[in-house]
């Protein structure tokens, strides 16, 4: 393989480009996060991946201006149905993607739920992007499922 250049693409032998200090990461949890106040920070605390290493405590710091695919899968456990709303965002220095339900909606507390969000987001060098949940009323009891629950990114261009 040709010496690594940042921000170059590389050949193999085979002829296969690769981008290998292009930013990308995917991260999880080693085990669940219980009942998870609202406004809390989502914890991430074991990479599968982190090229380049732009995530930390939590959090990615995008190393340069761009447009960024990022995306959560995350399940929640044991949602009080007596709250009002539930919402998991993706926080970036410049907006906020969201997914959203109502569990009163149900006829009882919810063993489980999934949500996802994709955003290609806008973000400047040294921006952050993590992931936050909020809940109103009912009790604050939801869990996140660690085997059900990711945090990935990339740089687009």
């Amino acid at each position: 393989m040709a010496a690594l250049i940042p921000g170059k693409a590389v050949g193999d032998s085979d002829g296969n480009v690769l981008f290998p200090l292009q930013p990308a990461f995917n991260v999880t949890q080693s085990g669940h996060q219980t009942n998870i106040a609202s406004g809390a920070n989502i914890t991430f605390d074991t990479e599968v991946f982190d090229q380049n290493a732009d995530f930390a405590s939590n959090t990615f710091t995008a190393p340069v201006t761009g447009r960024y695919q990022l995306n959560l899968a995350i399940r929640l456990g044991q949602i009080d149905s007596a709250a009002s709303y539930v919402f998991v965002q993706i926080e970036t220095s410049n907006r906020a993607y969201q997914a959203i339900f109502d569990p009163s909606q149900f006829n009882g507390d919810l063993t489980y739920f999934y949500m996802s969000i994709n955003a290609v987001a806008d973000m400047d060098a040294n921006d952050t992007a993590d992931v936050h949940f909020y809940q109103s009323g009912g009790t604050t009891q939801a869990d996140t499922d660690s085997g059900g629950t990711n945090f990935s990114g990339c740089l687009l261009a």
